[in-house]
């Protein structure tokens, strides 16, 4: 199942994308605001124009590890990508310059909770650091709270939480 959102709104509609091949045209009318949007099926040639003018961010784009977001049942598992450098974690809104978003209905979350940098340690290996965004309920690893200026080194499969919402840093495949 793929969920997309309204352009106006930000509601989801799901629809089973295994019914449709790539470069089709779907119309949906939003059932919250009545707004009509096109989708493509497929991968967007604007995409990989991107990708041609900038190959020096694809050092930048190999793969970092991810995060799996745990909050609730309502949700449809997520997994954020991370990449080399900063990544901002926090709750999806529209307009939030965060590049870790998630979604959630938990209150906790802020917009810029917490930032994990992705880097190397001097053996080549990937190594995470976790750190506060401050965030007004705090960020959570071993069920201490990090200080405002507390960085803390994270290894892959660690649980930490935002708010109320739990998160497990996933390594990447090297």
């Amino acid at each position: 199942m793929k969920r997309v959102r309204c352009p106006k709104c930000d509601a989801y509609i799901t629809f089973d994308e295994t019914q449709y091949s790539d470069g089709q045209s779907l119309v949906f009318v939003c059932p919250e605001c009545n707004k009509q949007f096109a989708i493509r099926i497929g991968v967007s040639k604007l995409h990989n124009r991107q990708k041609e003018t900038h190959p020096e961010d694809e050092m930048h784009d190999a793969p970092c590890g991810s995060l799996l977001v745990i909050e609730n049942v309502f949700h449809f598992k997520q997994v954020i990508p991370l990449k080399m450098g900063r990544n901002v974690v926090g709750k999806y809104m529209k307009g939030n310059k965060a590049n870790c978003q998630f979604e959630t209905r938990d209150p906790s979350v802020d917009m810029h909770h917490c930032i994990i940098t992705v880097d190397r340690d001097k053996q080549q290996r990937l190594r995470y650091t976790l750190q506060d965004g401050p965030s007004y309920t705090g960020t959570f690893v071993d069920n201490e709270i990090l200080g405002d200026r507390e960085r803390r080194i994270i290894e892959p499969d660690t649980l930490f939480t935002l708010g109320a919402t739990s998160i497990i840093l996933k390594g990447a495949e090297e």
